[in-house]
């Protein structure tokens, strides 16, 4: 604001205060100080307050709880199992990704502790079928990747947006559409590709037709001897949260620890989108995922991966604050929430999304922070 404006702000003021001045300036001016002086606007001023009170407290609470989340030693054995992942972008299967860059990204992610590869494949469309010239280059990749990095599994990484909070879009509560699901899980896994992970968006909390899709993914990926893979939503920060968030804006976002813990137990690999979370500070997004950590190490099944995301990409806007969302905040988190609640689980890892939007610094801060894997055959165990 400039000065001009300013001081003219001010001599307003000076004239307000005077009677005459509120007479002068707001036709009424008296009357409408008495008015907000009435018991009725009092009241309102007090629940105005109260509301705002309820509101802010909760929130300064829970950052204090995330930051203190955030504090603390770190502890050892928290670093790579070699079981990480990472998300890669269409253009290795539909032929814009050559040789050249196959071989500078094996030097990139050979022992770093990556052990499978979701490539885009998809997505789905509604109806749930998938048309074969989407991954036309699979087959190339496939072979490649077996040979330059013997040990790493290549799934294909299907999806489609779902119509549960509008009319477009992929219907799991159509039977139909399930098993044309199911039908496409297959077509790729004829193609060659060593497992399926799944990425099916907005997911509501408690969606028993979502169940039974994996229910019937499962009894394929076991007959074929492959993992199933999932990308799942956050989970509940404080109890019911998505109720509440689905009530206030139609949007559950998280999903309950029960409901996560029913996915987890259907699936052989579980990814935690622990991203695009709103968080304004470094330290408060640290925290929270040291929380996520803990809140899915605690109904993840031993025999079940548990990966959590680490943001490999840079955006602003409400739900992904860059600055504060880092890798090196993910890393500490994750170590922070494995140290906390399962230090020697063995199935866990990291998951980065995704390689086509990763900067140096997020490569960098990855390695450092979670490091190399035991040397041996770990990394390509299953």
């Amino acid at each position: 604001m400039g000065i001009n404006k300013r001081v003219g702000m001010r001599e307003r003021l000076r004239a307000l205060r005077g009677a005459r001045g509120a007479r002068a300036l707001v036709p009424g001016g008296r009357a409408l100080v008495r008015g907000w002086r009435s018991p009725r606007l009092k009241w309102l001023k007090r629940i105005a307050f109260t509301l705002a009170v309820l509101l802010l407290v909760p929130a300064l609470g829970g950052a204090i709880a995330l930051r203190a989340n955030y504090a603390g030693d770190i502890e050892e054995g928290t670093r790579t199992r070699g079981k990480d992942a990472i998300w890669l972008g269409h253009a290795w299967v539909d032929g814009r990704k050559k040789d050249a860059d196959l071989d500078a990204f094996a030097r990139r992610v050979r022992g770093a502790g990556i052990r499978d590869l979701y490539v885009h494949a998809g997505p789905l469309e509604h109806d749930g079928t998938l048309p074969a010239d989407r991954y036309a280059r699979a087959r190339w990749l496939i072979d490649a990747v077996h040979r330059k990095l013997p040990g790493i599994r290549v799934q294909a990484w299907l999806g489609d947006k779902l119509a549960s909070e509008g009319p477009v879009g992929l219907r799991l509560p159509d039977a139909g559409t399930r098993a044309a699901v199911v039908r496409s899980t297959r077509q790729v896994l004829d193609a060659r590709f060593d497992g399926i992970h799944y990425d099916l968006e907005p997911l509501h909390s408690g969606d028993r037709d979502y169940l039974s899709l994996l229910d019937d993914l499962r009894e394929l990926t076991r007959a074929r001897k492959v993992p199933l893979s999932i990308a799942a939503h956050q989970i509940d920060p404080l109890p019911a949260l998505h109720s509440v968030a689905g009530g206030l804006t139609g949007h559950p976002k998280w999903w309950s620890q029960e409901f996560f813990g029913q996915v987890a137990r259907r699936v052989d690999q579980i990814a935690v989108m622990s991203y695009d979370t709103s968080m304004p500070l470094e330290s408060l997004y640290g925290g929270y995922v040291a929380q996520q950590t803990s809140l899915a190490l605690e109904v993840t099944p031993q025999e079940t991966d548990l990966l959590m995301g680490l943001p490999f990409f840079h955006e602003d806007g409400i739900g992904h604050h860059e600055s504060a969302e880092t890798v090196a905040a993910a890393v500490r988190g994750t170590r922070l929430g494995l140290g906390r609640t399962d230090r020697g689980r063995e199935r866990f890892g990291v998951a980065l999304y995704v390689d086509f939007a990763a900067e140096e610094g997020d490569w960098t801060a990855y390695r450092e922070g979670w490091g190399s894997p035991v040397a041996g055959p770990r990394q390509g165990a299953s």
